[in-house]
């Protein structure tokens, strides 16, 4: 029987953190079976809302029956080499987690990026007697260094990260991905035989509240105009700049407005390259319980993805499900890899890194009947309810501790 379950992933959150609560979520439905979880995550991380309370080396807290372990990690900034640092710094730390208080292991799962703590799982399972280890895949590193980053194969960095990849797979008795078309990389990588288990990111509709929004940013929302918003992490991968580039060849067409809430480390680019368009407005990040009332306001959402082959792999956005969940149309600037866009016919494609292509979707789509946006809206939200259900993929997951070969 599976008692205690150990996920480590150093951006591991909870609903007061604003990111990363996949796990946290999971593990609700995993006490419902009886199991004991701990979920081990860093003191900081720069996307995070709130950080937890974390003065020890070790800090212990229980949210709802779930137990965290927040490791003191080195505070950084995004874009420097002390960020990588406090990946080692995670990765070392967690080697000496104080089982006395978490007790001995059944499950490990190691969730990266950070990769990693792979190496950590895999001497804690040996050291503990673990039954299973699992390597958990968000993003596929160093190949997103290599292709966004524009990092050769052989670089130190992508060298070293390379290692734990291969090391990872290998050893893993499971590799969990949420991206679905990623099972040929690790063959690729490692010849690591079948093990690759698809389980996507979902949402917890049961539990999301709707939480209204300041008054003050209300009113700064545009009226009377056709508004195509993004909400999340301002970031490279999110191809934003082509969305920035598509409000500026729109700027003389007074029927559009862009919005862009969030943060990230190209927010303040972004910002300067279109504060004189007039048609855009960029807002602070919000609460998790508050995205559904933002997009309330948008009449039609973005995801942007770069015309690079990192993505054939397949992505997992939360985004793709707020805005689905919300019933609302999404314009996909991507390739075809299948994702949920393309799969549900909630939205139109169009080609990645091309802002006439943007401004062509948004034409396209302002030249739609409202019921014709509608039911692309209802399309995605039925696609989620029957696929990405919280409940469903926990017990999905839950299925693998049960099943995987040791």
């Amino acid at each position: 029987m599976i008692k205690n379950i150990w996920v480590i992933n150093q951006f591991a959150g909870t609903p007061s953190s604003g990111w990363g609560e996949r796990h946290y979520y999971f593990s609700k439905y995993w006490l419902e079976k009886g199991c004991k979880v701990n979920i081990i995550s860093g003191s900081y991380n720069h996307v995070f809302n709130q950080l937890p309370n974390a003065p020890n080396a070790y800090n212990h807290e229980q949210l709802e029956g779930i137990d965290f372990c927040w490791v003191k990690t080195p505070k950084y900034d995004p874009r420097s080499f002390k960020r990588f640092w406090s990946f080692l710094w995670f990765a070392a730390k967690v080697y000496f987690l104080p089982v006395g208080k978490l007790g001995k292991p059944d499950i490990i799962i190691v969730s990266s990026m950070p990769i990693f703590p792979i190496l950590t799982g895999y001497w804690l399972k040996r050291k503990y007697g673990a039954k299973k280890l699992l390597f958990e895949i968000r993003d596929i590193w160093p190949l997103t260094l290599q292709l966004l980053g524009n990092k050769s194969a052989s670089h130190p960095a992508v060298k070293f990260i390379a290692w734990f990849e291969k090391f990872g797979y290998k050893k893993a008795d499971l590799i969990v991905s949420l991206l679905p078309n990623a099972a040929g990389h690790f063959e690729e990588i490692a010849q690591c035989g079948n093990k690759f288990r698809y389980i996507p990111n979902g949402l917890e509709q049961e539990v999301l509240q709707n939480e209204p929004l300041p008054e003050e940013m209300i009113a700064a929302l545009p009226k009377d105009k056709f508004i195509i918003g993004y909400t999340g992490t301002i970031g490279l991968a999110n191809a934003l700049e082509f969305l920035i580039d598509a409000a500026g060849l729109l700027q003389k067409d007074t029927r559009f407005h862009f919005v862009i809430v969030g943060e990230g480390y190209l927010k303040k680019e972004l910002m300067e390259k279109s504060t004189t368009f007039g048609n855009i407005t960029f807002f602070s990040k919000i609460r998790k319980n508050q995205v559904q009332a933002m997009i309330t306001h948008f009449d039609i959402c973005f995801v942007g993805r770069n015309d690079t082959p990192l993505f054939k792999h397949g992505v997992s956005a939360n985004k793709y499900f707020d805005y689905m969940l919300a019933s609302k149309p999404i314009l996909d600037s991507n390739n075809l890899i299948k994702d949920p866009v393309e799969l549900s016919g909630c939205g139109i494609l169009v080609k990645p890194d091309n802002a006439q292509a943007i401004v062509d979707g948004i034409l396209q789509l302002v030249q739609m009947s409202p019921t014709e946006r509608a039911n692309m809206g209802e399309r995605g939200k039925q696609f989620v309810a029957q696929n990405h259900s919280i409940k469903k993929l926990a017990m999905d997951y839950f299925e693998l501790f049960e099943t995987a070969k040791a």
